[in-house]
């Protein structure tokens, strides 16, 4: 995605410089320890410093940057000790997520899934990989969603907001790319099914998956 089309709203201007700094951010553009340009960011985003300056803060308080007194700001880089603490934290929220969904999702909530599965599906086979971890995001959100427990969604949302670049780029191997469709082809019909215990185990196993790749790619750099 080319950050010099971002066109932003200037009644929202801190939120949607956010959302774009958070997007280059889990595509890779602003890759982990990367210290931010200010002057840069500010014509490439189209904002001035102060709403960039805002969104730097709102970004921090998500854990995705570090604010350096005197220095700017940075992208956080997480150790590979924080990453396996954090997805096996992770796995432990999706299982519950996918338990408690099971639960309570109705026929209206497969129909809307489906239908995602069905657009990520199509941009995976286009290698569409931003359009394809945008659905899948919302996917994993949905089931959380429907999970019906605010603290758990909190908490996941949380969590999950710093892992976001990391999961993205688990599906840079084709190979692990084709293994999280099929998993979550599994996803939704374990959730179809009712089958809370299923929809936990694919759910873990998905996330213990995507902590494989993850370390293998950081390993590699």
């Amino acid at each position: 995605m080319d950050g010099s089309n971002f066109q932003i709203a200037r009644l929202t201007l801190p939120e949607a410089a956010a959302e774009r700094l958070r997007t280059l951010i889990i595509e890779g553009e602003l890759a982990p320890g990367a210290r931010l340009n200010e002057r840069e960011l500010s014509e490439r985003l189209g904002v001035s410093r102060t709403p960039l300056r805002e969104a730097f803060r709102m970004l921090a308080a998500d854990g995705l940057l570090v604010q350096l007194p005197n220095r700017g700001a940075q992208v956080v880089a997480l150790s590979l000790e924080d990453v396996r603490h954090a997805f096996e934290v992770m796995a432990s929220l999706e299982g519950l997520s996918g338990e408690l969904a099971a639960m309570r999702v109705t026929e209206a909530d497969l129909v809307g899934l489906r239908e995602m599965q069905a657009e990520m599906e199509k941009a995976h086979a286009h290698h569409d990989l931003p359009t394809y971890y945008r659905v899948n995001r919302a996917i994993h959100d949905r089931i959380n969603a429907i999970a019906g427990n605010p603290i758990l969604t909190q908490t996941f949302r949380t969590l999950n907001t710093r892992l976001h670049a990391l999961r993205f780029r688990s599906n840079l191997v084709r190979a692990k790319w084709d293994q999280a469709v099929a998993e979550h082809r599994e996803m939704i019909g374990a959730l179809a099914a009712r089958d809370g215990a299923r929809l936990r185990k694919i759910l873990v196993r998905h996330l213990k998956a995507k902590l494989q790749a993850v370390l293998e790619t950081m390993e590699a750099v």
